[in-house]
């Protein structure tokens, strides 16, 4: 019997009997020899000198290595060593959800520390302990909009991320949400119609800044008019633009949702990734998942708790806020670390370096007859830029030059087929960016047929 596997012989023969057949391999039988997988044919043992030798011949062949102008709610940037280091600690790796504060002092107070750094990156009062991702913090906004209003109109601004808007449209699919779209206006948002659409039924106006063509908006304006209708007001933040921009919090947003994947999480190919939300104190019993306090045991020591934890295994099910059964608390906790390893000064540098570097890169795509970069309005670290060609097309040639060279915003909108989002991080060097705009000039002053 294999070792791994609890069931015994009796457990086995019963097992089979109430199949009808008499052994495993009869599981089997329907399985021709020329179907069985080529994997099952496997070589000789080897060393662990000779496996680890074959890795690296195999790894030798994956040549291609690209130079990321790629954004999109995604982004290339720097991990610090000190993080990477930190976050491999055993105690990190182990740690579950931390039901019992007693055995869970450390990862209670790292977690404890995240809300609060979230609090003071965001302007806001409470935060929670983390959540899924940026896509599935938007719904959980939106739904928790609805229960504070218990209003059932959402009006969604044109620049959200459009694959936040499909994450969320997919789960309220079979709820009596009624969403209403408004366009983006030279790169913002288009205030007149926000205002037109805006009544006494609507429960939340959703916004993000920088938008998802890179826009920088101060929305303290729709801010106020959806206040005066009764609406709640929830913005999708970059974090790292913080580090410069005005916060959600002064502009007296209601709930602040994002995408935690450029604090220190590596892309990864999509995961896994966090999302943070934040909010006003009063709204605090509305919000989802788990929120970490800090109180004093019996003896007087400080210590940390699970405050409020409003699932449906704490409390009835009708009452509960949301199903979320775990937080990704290691990318929550690798997060807090890369901001702590840069402070508050280094943010600021770290997102300074961002801005800059994306103007020069603006500056030196300007210079290509042809391009059109859109400046419309300010942004931070990516920008739109429309070429003599299908994009698409522009793009899969930069890829032979060793540049994944934007994002095509044909794949979510019509008509846009020869536009792109350009992204660039601190990470980008001069060197970089001068190399990809030849690169581009080239590709666009020749007949390659993909073009």
């Amino acid at each position: 019997m294999n070792p791994y596997i609890a069931n015994t012989k009796q457990d086995v023969k019963a097992m089979l009997d109430c199949l009808g057949i008499t052994s495993i391999d009869d599981l089997f039988t329907d399985i021709k020899p020329q179907q069985q997988p080529r994997s099952f044919d496997l070589p000789k043992g080897k060393s662990e000198f000779e496996v680890v030798e074959e890795f690296y011949h195999l790894a030798a062949k994956n040549a291609t290595v690209l130079t990321l102008f790629v954004g999109g709610g995604f982004y290339d940037h720097y991990v610090p060593a000190a993080v990477n280091s930190l976050i491999s600690r055993g105690e990190f790796f182990t740690a579950y959800t931390p039901y019992q504060p007693e055995c869970a002092q450390g990862t209670l107070q790292a977690l404890y520390e995240f809300q609060s750094v979230i609090c003071a990156l965001t302007g806001m009062e409470i935060a929670n302990a983390s959540l899924y991702d940026g896509g599935s913090a938007l719904y959980e906004a939106a739904m928790m909009a609805l229960r504070i209003t218990k209003k059932n109109r959402i009006i969604m601004d044109g620049g959200v991320s459009p694959i936040y808007r499909k994450i969320l449209r997919t789960y309220t699919d079979n709820l009596d949400i009624e969403f209403v779209e408004t366009p983006v206006v030279h790169g913002q948002s288009d205030r007149e119609q926000i205002n037109k659409l805006l009544n006494e039924k609507t429960a939340a106006v959703i916004l993000q800044n920088p938008n998802f063509f890179g826009a920088i908006d101060d929305h303290a304006d729709i801010v106020a008019q959806a206040h005066q209708k009764g609406a709640l007001v929830i913005e999708s933040v970059y974090p790292i633009s913080l580090g410069l921009l005005k916060t959600p919090g002064e502009m007296d947003v209601d709930i602040v949702i994002g995408e935690g994947q450029s604090l220190g999480l590596p892309l990864n190919f999509g995961g896994p990734y966090l999302g943070f939300m934040a909010t006003k104190e009063k709204y605090v019993r509305k919000m989802p998942g788990r929120i970490v306090g800090a109180t004093v045991d019996g003896e007087g020591r400080r210590c940390f708790v699970n405050t409020l934890q409003a699932r449906e295994q704490h409390i009835r099910r009708e009452k509960a806020t949301s199903n979320i059964c775990t937080n990704v608390s290691l990318c929550a906790i690798q997060a807090l670390m890369f901001l702590s390893v840069l402070g508050k000064e280094g943010l600021k540098q770290f997102a300074q370096l961002n801005l800059d570097k994306a103007e020069f890169a603006r500056q030196e795509l300007e210079k290509i007859d042809g391009v059109e970069v859109k400046r419309s309005s300010p942004t931070f670290n990516e920008f739109v830029v429309c070429l003599p060609r299908d994009a698409n097309a522009v793009i899969a040639a930069m890829i032979d030059k060793g540049f994944a060279a934007g994002f095509p915003l044909s794949r979510y909108y019509k008509g846009m087929d020869n536009y792109m989002i350009v992204a660039v991080t601190e990470k980008r060097t001069k060197d970089e960016i001068m190399r990809f705009t030849e690169c581009l000039k080239e590709i666009l002053n020749t007949d390659d047929r993909r073009c």
